[in-house]
């Protein structure tokens, strides 16, 4: 009677927490002491945390609970933050490679001596509001609830038999937020933000796989967020748990051997086949919902936009958040490997000074599977 949501906090690790309760590690009674967890930083409120088509898939006051909720929690309800807030040192190497090539300077404050950048940081969990989701994608409620019932084993069955129930927990990853300089400055107009929206690409993000630019221009972004924030404005990185545009790691190596062992060899022309060929699609991140974040940051304008994705920009764009510019990564950055993927994005759409002719799409430039 005292539920008031379909799923279960912790996303994904949902999962493990059941685990732990059948070996009788846990409680399942345990209610967190959140004593000294408010948020480092204060975010918020903003105007757009109240208009219910401008956030539909996280709680944007997931971080004040213990504020905004001591009541309900005093009443011994089971309330959780779904969003936490904190302080962080980074080191990258690329950002101490950038001191070294004299394209950055430690400042002390943003910029640290040693390379290491000074930075606040978010974790956000998913909570979708259901009919705000469907609308986003322009489906009924009814079929979305459908989908994500049949689609998950039947997991959630009030999904269908609760459509009194609007938010849902989904089992799936979220973002963690990194903001360079003074978090205090969003939503100011006059605040210069530039940003990087990157989806997880484990491979190349943590062991530096040169088959895709994804590490490369994680860092890059990193960079402009620094020449930002030294420049009195925020950066900031949206980093999404959307392993393999959110098809997965298996099937992205699947799709990585058939590129490799495909008649005529790796090239840009098939990129995205071969994708479709094993999963059925090309993309399933549906940046559609990834705006959210911004309006939750009070940010109606990027200035500097390290992408090249359409998908991305247009997404942005179609909720209000105007661009200024969108930065291209620079050439030198592309690894040896990973031309055959900014060849065939650059082919359909993404954005770029110069596109790839036919004949250079057709050629092979990936290594081939045992080199």
């Amino acid at each position: 009677g005292r539920r008031n949501a379909i799923g279960v906090h912790s996303g994904a690790y949902g999962i493990y927490r059941a685990l732990a309760i059948a070996a009788h590690t846990l409680d399942p009674n345990h209610r967190a002491d959140l004593t000294n967890t408010a948020p480092a930083v204060a975010i918020g409120p903003f105007p757009q945390w109240g208009d219910p088509e401008k956030i539909v898939s996280f709680d944007p006051w997931g971080h004040l609970v213990a504020e905004a909720f001591a009541d309900r929690l005093a009443e011994g309800l089971d309330i959780r933050p779904t969003i936490a807030v904190t302080r962080a040192h980074v080191g990258m190497p690329e950002i101490k490679d950038a001191i070294e090539a004299g394209r950055l300077k430690p400042d002390g404050e943003v910029l640290l001596a040693s390379g290491d950048v000074r930075v606040t940081k978010a974790a956000i969990e998913p909570v979708w509001w259901l009919p705000g989701v469907a609308k986003r994608f322009g489906i009924a409620e009814t079929d979305l609830r459908r989908a994500l019932f049949e689609q998950t084993g039947g997991m959630y069955p009030e999904l269908v038999t609760r459509p009194d129930l609007k938010v849902f927990l989904p089992p799936i990853g979220g973002m963690t937020l990194y903001f360079f300089g003074d978090v205090t400055k969003l939503g100011k107009p006059d605040t210069k933000i530039a940003c990087r929206v990157h989806d997880e690409c484990n491979g190349s993000d943590v062991f530096g796989s040169d088959i895709c630019t994804c590490r490369p221009y994680l860092a890059h972004g990193m960079e402009l967020c620094v020449e930002q924030a030294q420049q009195g404005g925020v950066g900031l990185v949206v980093y999404n748990r959307k392993e393999g545009r959110a098809l997965g790691e298996v099937t992205k190596f699947l799709v990585y051997n058939a590129r490799k062992r495909q008649v005529g060899g790796d090239s840009a022309a098939q990129y995205f086949a071969r994708t479709e060929c094993v999963a059925g699609v090309q993309d399933m991140r549906f940046q559609q919902l990834m705006p959210d974040v911004f309006h939750w940051l009070g940010i109606t304008r990027i200035d500097r936009f390290a992408s090249m994705s359409n998908m991305k920009s247009g997404a942005l764009r179609e909720m209000g958040i105007e661009i200024g510019e969108q930065v291209e990564i620079p050439p030198e950055l592309i690894p040896p490997d990973a031309q055959v993927e900014m060849d065939a994005k650059k082919a359909a759409g993404y954005f770029t000074v110069a596109k790839p002719d036919e004949t250079e799409l057709v050629k092979p430039k990936g290594r081939g599977l045992t080199e």
